[in-house]
């Protein structure tokens, strides 16, 4: 494998890779020249992602398993469901679209995760993590009643394999007993550092003497082995039993292949070829580095998960709003040591990395189990403590009956904070965080802030926190308009809006981030402007006295239209049976886009020049 200490400045020249846009292509190379178009490979990755920024840690250390699996497969006949899609560049390159890598992550360009609308090389559009078992499951059981000869493959990662959707998957595959074959893609990192039992327990597979050897021998007797992986169930069990120290996915019904080296690519085809043979649920575990080729992402597996397009002279950075939530964090534990904090696998992108070496004791993270988190969240509050969770709000969708049954239905003293909410930009509608406030709103006993400025958010932190009883504070992803922030713990009265200006005729209610624009809309067309702060509970008052001094209503909210706080202003006029003219803005009714927040947004009509004139002529 060659390796690389920096990011390509110009477009490299491949003389495999140029010869290859398809996977029948790549078939046409023989099977000696696969670890040299690897490199290519790899270098030209490392080239485009510094282009348009994006995830490629985990893609460059499955370069030569996607190069295997091109190779074996029939595409797109055959199917690879890619669990999270963040290994997926590099099948992104060998399926039709290497030619528009440059164009990643922007508006009209290349999805940052896998798409059934992108191409028919990807099965199945993913962003979450751990649907590729049950997802690759039923792809093979729609194959075998039409009889139309697929093989499917899923891929799936160490970090993603911690989920219980994932073990859902591997229980069903195993009492159906049918062709499936999993590769365990285990690079022991995860985005945060792998927690669980599972972890733990693949880890007692890198440090086993018995897998030290296969290292070194394990080529040998696979080639050696006639006919398949297997000749027979005796066989299979002395060897498993020679290379891990038990076997939890023999035990669920699949039949074990490893570890071997995910680096090897000659190796993975041949491995490949034999499991596409076999008619029988196979697990296969290989072994990779993160990162692999690229030394810095080698050395700092965390921080070059994934980048940000590389700039010559980057805009100086704000705050974020996660450092803040992060700093806020730090500073209540040290006045309550009841204070608890839970993330499913998101310490640095939810800002708790000062928190987990500060507070060791008192800091969960739970792995990617949305539903374990909040869940274990009620039962800490039940037992006592104040737990916060961190969690974005696209993942907390994952545990919308936990939220309800086990938190809200007991008013149990949850505090959540709901970072990425929202447009989030280049990564996507998997990753939008457009719902919360419709799904969060009809549930009884919970509390729903909106903050609309970096100082805001910590006063409503703390205002939520201090509530007793389920609350959520959501937020989006980058930094807000620059508000100094006050650093004292101040809290307000749950349910209370605020006046930003008086004016004529019409007036704003704004919840949430889009403030600025607010601001410069009512500044200049004299309009009031109240930044209401909650939409559960509704200042009530507020909008009672409004209703009296302005004709007509104009509601602004980074939300989906459809249930969310301009609907809550609606409920409540209908209710009282007010009829005034309500302008509701927000996020159309539709996943949004790729692309840069403002591109987003202006394609919501949620830019300056658009609101303006929508209210302006309401």
């Amino acid at each position: 494998m060659k390796i690389f200490k920096e990011f390509p400045q110009t477009k490299p020249s491949n003389l495999l890779l140029d010869q290859v846009d398809f996977p029948s292509d790549l078939k046409k190379l023989d099977l000696d020249d696969l670890p040299l178009l690897a490199d290519e490979l790899r270098e030209f990755l490392l080239y485009t992602v510094s282009k348009t920024g994006g995830h490629f840690g985990a893609g460059l250390g499955a370069i030569e398993l996607t190069i295997a699996l091109h190779y074996v497969l029939d595409l797109p006949h055959d199917k690879i469901v890619w669990d999270t899609g963040h290994q997926a560049y590099p099948h992104k390159i060998l399926s039709g679209r290497k030619n528009k890598m440059d164009q990643m992550r922007q508006l009209n360009g290349l999805a940052a995760f896998p798409s059934i609308t992108e191409s028919e090389y990807d099965a199945m559009s993913v962003g979450h993590s751990s649907t590729s078992i049950s997802a690759s499951l039923g792809l093979n059981e729609a194959s075998q009643m039409l009889k139309d000869g697929k093989t499917v493959f899923s891929v799936i990662g160490d970090g993603a394999m911690t989920a219980g959707l994932a073990f859902e998957g591997l229980m069903h595959a195993g009492h159906l007993d049918r062709d499936l074959n999993i590769i365990l893609n285990d690079n022991d990192m995860s985005i945060s550092k792998n927690r669980g039992g599972l972890s733990d327990y693949l880890a007692k597979v890198w440090a086993s003497k018995s897998y030290k050897k296969l290292k070194s021998s394990g080529k040998k007797v696979m080639k050696s082995l006639p006919f398949g992986l297997h000749i027979s169930r005796t066989l299979k069990d002395n060897l498993k039993s020679a290379v891990m120290p038990g076997n939890l996915f023999e035990d669920l019904g699949l039949h074990y292949i490893g570890p071997i080296d995910g680096h090897d690519v000659k190796l993975l085809v041949q491995t490949l070829q034999r499991m596409k043979e076999k008619k029988d649920p196979y697990l296969l575990h290989i072994i990779t580095k993160k990162g692999a080729g690229f030394e810095p992402a080698e050395n700092e597996r965390i921080k070059f998960h994934a980048i940000s397009k590389i700039e010559a002279n980057p805009p100086a950075s704000k705050i974020k709003f996660q450092d803040i939530f992060g700093e806020w964090l730090c500073d209540k534990a040290e006045t309550d040591r009841k204070l608890v904090a839970i993330t499913p696998a998101m310490t640095e992108g939810s800002g708790m990395v000062n928190f987990e070496k500060k507070f060791p004791d008192r800091f969960y993270d739970v792995a990617i189990a949305e539903q374990h988190a909040v869940t274990f969240g009620a039962g800490l509050a039940l037992g006592g403590m104040k737990p916060v969770v961190a969690i974005y709000s696209t993942f907390l969708q994952r545990a919308y009956d936990q939220l309800i049954h086990d938190v809200c239905l007991e008013n149990t003293d949850v505090t959540f904070a709901l970072d990425r909410a929202g447009i989030v930009g280049e990564d996507g509608p998997t990753h939008s965080g457009n719902f919360d406030i419709s799904f969060m709103r009809c549930i009884p006993n919970i509390v729903i802030a909106t903050p609309s400025d970096e100082n805001e958010m910590r006063v409503l932190l703390n205002s939520c926190y201090e509530y007793k009883g389920p609350a959520a504070i959501r937020y989006p992803r980058g930094s807000g308009k620059g508000a100094e922030i006050k650093k004292e713990l101040s809290a307000i009265e749950i349910g209370k809006g605020r006046k930003i200006r008086d004016g004529e005729e019409t007036c704003i209610l704004n919840f949430g981030v889009l403030i600025d624009r607010a601001e410069e809309i009512a500044n200049e067309l004299n309009l009031g402007l109240y930044d209401m702060r909650f939409v559960k509970p509704l200042d009530h008052e507020l909008i009672n006295n409004l209703v009296h001094k302005y004709s007509k209503i104009v509601t602004i909210e980074d939300h989906t239209i459809i249930g969310g706080a301009g609907s809550a202003v609606n409920e409540y006029l209908s209710q009282q049976q007010i009829l005034k003219p309500v302008l509701t803005l927000g996020l159309q009714d539709d996943f949004p886009a790729h692309g840069s927040r403002n591109q987003i947004l202006e394609l919501n009509g949620l830019d300056i020049e658009s609101l303006k004139k929508k209210i302006a002529n309401f």
